[in-house]
């Protein structure tokens, strides 16, 4: 749901401002199969405190685009909300973490190509008749559930007649709204939805037949502050030399290694 290194706030230079031997990516670490939070390190992993680390897709793509620029990668968990903001005051160089660019997100930073695309689908419990669905209009009159200030949230009001239910601020707090029955549906990129459907085999994907789904943007990209064009242009570089195949690849060790979701 983002981005990585210097350059912010009221800096009118083009150029870094801060330690040019270390990329700080901010991200949620709570957005499993992207980004995750951990108690022990891998071959994968990036430590974030005395006792946690970071890992996941972006953790990944993170680390790599670090190397290949010349720099040593720090993640900085940040909550969702405050990730634009921390970008944009100097608090970190970039978001990596699963963000698509919005015309409103693009007046505030700027953004790479994607890095990943994919399909929007909801997951639903394994036991619910929703499960054979196959537009997103049979959803009418249930419990809707996205993340806050995502498009996760905004595509729900594409359904006529559905409950949109008040959204939450984190995702593992929407599955937990899903499998004590509060809600009925959540909304999922599919390598999300892969990851929890791995973790939770009481629950299941719903994919819509072509024309029925939601009308949404599925990419994501990197963001960085307005002013650090140089720092753009290098990511930018970079990750141009990370291959489509290659991606799929990372994302797909991503989705089989991530945690099980806890609250």
């Amino acid at each position: 749901m983002l981005v990585m290194l210097v350059g912010c706030g009221g800096n009118s230079s083009n150029t870094d401002s801060g330690n040019d031997d270390v990329l700080r990516v901010g991200m949620e670490c709570d957005y499993a199969p992207f980004n995750w939070t951990q108690v022990e390190a891998n071959d994968t992993s990036v430590q974030i405190s005395s006792v946690d680390y970071a890992d996941g897709y972006d953790v990944v793509i993170a680390s790599m685009i670090a190397e290949k620029i010349g720099r040593k990668v720090e993640i900085v968990k940040t909550d969702w909300d405050s990730l634009i903001p921390s970008l944009n005051a100097g608090a970190i160089d970039c978001i990596i973490a699963g963000m698509t660019e919005t015309p409103e997100r693009a007046e505030a930073v700027n953004f790479t190509t994607p890095y990943y695309e994919s399909d929007m689908v909801v997951i639903v419990r394994a036991d619910s008749e929703l499960v054979n669905i196959d537009d997103i209009q049979q959803l009418a009159g249930y419990n809707v559930l996205g993340q806050a200030n995502t498009t996760y949230d905004e595509i729900i009001d594409q359904i006529e007649g559905v409950n949109h239910m008040t959204p939450l601020a984190t995702y593992p707090r929407m599955i937990l709204s899903l499998t004590s029955g509060e809600a009925d549906a959540i909304t999922a990129e599919m390598p999300v939805a892969n990851g929890v459907i791995a973790a939770n085999p009481d629950l299941a994907i719903v994919r819509f037949a072509e024309g029925k789904g939601f009308v949404v943007d599925t990419s994501v990209s990197i963001a960085v502050a307005k002013e650090n064009t140089e720092l753009l242009d290098a990511i930018q570089n970079a990750l141009n030399t990370i291959s489509d195949a290659e991606r799929l690849q990372i994302m797909e060790a991503a989705v089989n290694r991530q945690p099980a979701v806890e609250e």
